[in-house]
């Protein structure tokens, strides 16, 4: 077969185009918002968004890794005075693992109902620092003065009535660096993104700006500047699954429900700790929704 010879101009134009071809990437679950908007999403189409929110964090606070448990349970608290987050919360503080009780007895603490300070207070009691953390820290937001017999003892190294942290891990509690990360881990203050968990300080080992960033992407859920909202929204496309997690947290607590088709997009995501942020904060929103709805 006789070779075909193109003109000049036109192999130049099929040159570039196939350079240009060869230089798309496909888009990754970090890509902008606008363009996963693009995009077809099998398992959200399947179910009403607020089906697959509940769907996403029933199956997460009952996954066989405690990690997975973990992410799922905290981010009940994004759900305040939502009785079905309420009861998958305090189950939760059952688990064998501490990290998961910790997370529930957080979560509880944001979800807002007096009903949890009898158990909380018995979580003070864990033989895992972290949960007795965790426990205290939901009681001083529930205005329950209990809770501050634990941050005693961690400033002056005792109790003021019963058993205490240092008796049963005084390596623990006496580490600064591990107590460092029991405040990473339980969300308890020392640091803006506590909330993100201790992965976020894993992250400054590999990423020196993502922490920082996801840390403004946490304060800005505050800022009452209305583009605000539009920035983190587009933030919850970045690559990095700490600022995609910190500003769906963020959305989810500026309370904007005309963001709601953009959070949902969030449901599938490949990491655990942005889906289950936004299948948090897609309820949430919902819920705003409706009960605005409601007032009209």
């Amino acid at each position: 077969m006789p070779a075909v010879t193109l003109p000049r101009s036109a192999g130049l134009v099929l040159l570039l185009t196939c350079m240009a071809l060869g230089q798309q990437q496909p888009e990754t679950p970090g890509g902008t918002t606008a363009t996963r908007e693009k995009q077809a999403l099998p398992a959200i189409q399947q179910l009403p968004p607020k089906e697959q929110a509940w769907k996403l964090l029933e199956t997460g606070v009952k996954a066989d890794k405690a990690a997975d448990r973990s992410i799922a349970v905290r981010v009940l608290g994004l759900l305040p005075e939502n009785t079905k987050a309420l009861e998958l919360a305090q189950a939760a503080l059952y688990d064998s693992h501490a990290e998961v009780r910790a997370s529930a007895a957080a979560a509880l603490g944001e979800i807002g109902s007096p009903a949890s300070i009898p158990l909380l207070k018995k979580w003070m009691d864990d033989d895992d620092p972290s949960v007795a953390l965790a426990a205290a820290h939901a009681l001083v937001l529930l205005k329950d003065d209990s809770g501050y017999q634990v941050f005693y003892e961690v400033l002056t190294g005792e109790r003021k009535t019963g058993k205490g942290l240092i008796a049963s891990e005084t390596s623990r509690i006496s580490d600064p660096k591990k107590l460092a990360q029991l405040g990473f881990e339980e969300g308890i203050g020392f640091i803006p993104f506590a909330g993100i968990g201790w992965a976020a300080i894993k992250a400054l080992t590999k990423d020196d700006t993502s922490p920082v960033r996801a840390a403004a992407a946490k304060v800005l859920a505050h800022d009452p500047d209305p583009d605000t909202t539009k920035t983190l929204t587009d933030a919850a496309g970045d690559k990095n699954w700490l600022v995609r997690a910190a500003s769906l947290e963020a959305l989810a607590k500026r309370g904007d429900s005309s963001v709601l088709k953009a959070v949902e997009l969030y449901l599938d995501d490949d990491k655990a700790e942005v889906k289950y942020t936004a299948a948090a904060a897609v309820l949430h929103l919902i819920d705003m929704s409706e009960a605005a709805a409601r007032k009209q």
